[in-house]
């Protein structure tokens, strides 16, 4: 029996000529924290470097680009090293894009929440990317995103109830959703490190030119693929209230200290001027 029976990649063939200037680029955030940007999404590697096979990867970033990650995971923990499983954040083309392929060269389990399993499993594609939704370039852009669900089949699994994420010890998942129904964030208690997925994000990621030059900024969600607003706000606020000391998000760059605290308690007051657009098809008006 093939054990790749089963898995559909609805990102074949689905890349994007979109790039920042932090394409390519990895950075060390913590010594088992590693960010890495691929074109405009970022993916992170948790783990010691010196424990080749004691890794776990967030996310996958955008389609037709499991070579690079691959690359990149093989330059940090070895030749040949593969993680002990794919933690997804949510479903989003642009968060599950190698998935599949990456599935197939790795044979490892994937995990994701429940309520993201209907976009994992083939069964239900995302709402339609909001074009009209205000915004610069990328949300003009974002009707050309791809929202059919990738099928993983039997290779993925909903994360644990009691919060804890399989070969993440210390790390714990929170719902956070807004963004998707079944967006996840990832906290580590001991030194209060947050991967936070888009849940809020440090760039203002509906303008071309800021996701290009990846000007930092703490944002709420990306606006032209957010559904629930009031959801998306109260995910905020959970986040900012665990105090973060040290944020990797799903877009920009990482933050840390003062700037991440200031600009974090700063989104939750602004956030219905600051992160709702002021119209688009998903906004209450």
């Amino acid at each position: 029996m093939n054990s790749h029976e089963g898995l559909q990649d609805t990102m074949e063939n689905k890349s994007m000529p979109m790039t920042s200037i932090t394409s390519g680029m990895g950075q060390e955030v913590l010594p088992d924290l590693y960010c890495f940007t691929d074109q405009i999404v970022n993916v992170v590697l948790v783990g010691n470097p010196d424990q080749e096979d004691h890794w776990v990867l967030v996310d996958t970033g955008m389609p037709e680009t499991a070579n690079r990650i691959v690359a990149v995971a093989e330059k940090r923990f070895g030749e040949n090293s593969k993680p002990q499983a794919i933690i997804l954040t949510h479903g989003h083309f642009d968060h599950v894009g190698a998935v599949v392929d990456l599935v197939e060269k790795w044979e490892v389990p994937v995990y994701a929440h429940e309520a993201e399993l209907p976009f994992l499993t083939g069964k239900l594609s995302y709402p339609e990317p909001d074009g009209s939704v205000e915004g610069g370039l990328v949300a003009k852009m974002s009707p050309m995103f791809p929202n059919e669900p990738v099928n993983l089949g039997t290779h993925v699994a909903v994360l644990p109830a009691d919060g804890s994420i399989p070969h993440m010890q210390g790390w714990r998942w929170i719902h956070t959703p807004g963004h998707a129904p079944g967006h996840i964030s990832l906290f580590r208690d001991q030194d209060r490190s947050l991967i936070a997925g888009d849940a809020f994000i440090t760039v203002k990621q509906d303008s071309l030119y800021k996701v290009t030059t990846q000007e930092k900024e703490i944002n709420g969600p990306p606006r032209y693929l957010t559904t629930d607003w009031d959801a998306a706000r109260e995910s905020v606020k959970k986040l900012a209230a665990l105090k973060p000391t040290v944020a990797v998000t799903g877009h920009g760059q990482p933050v840390s200290g003062k700037e991440l605290t200031t600009g974090l308690n700063q989104l939750v007051r602004e956030f219905d001027s600051r992160a709702i657009p002021d119209y688009g098809r998903y906004v209450k008006h």
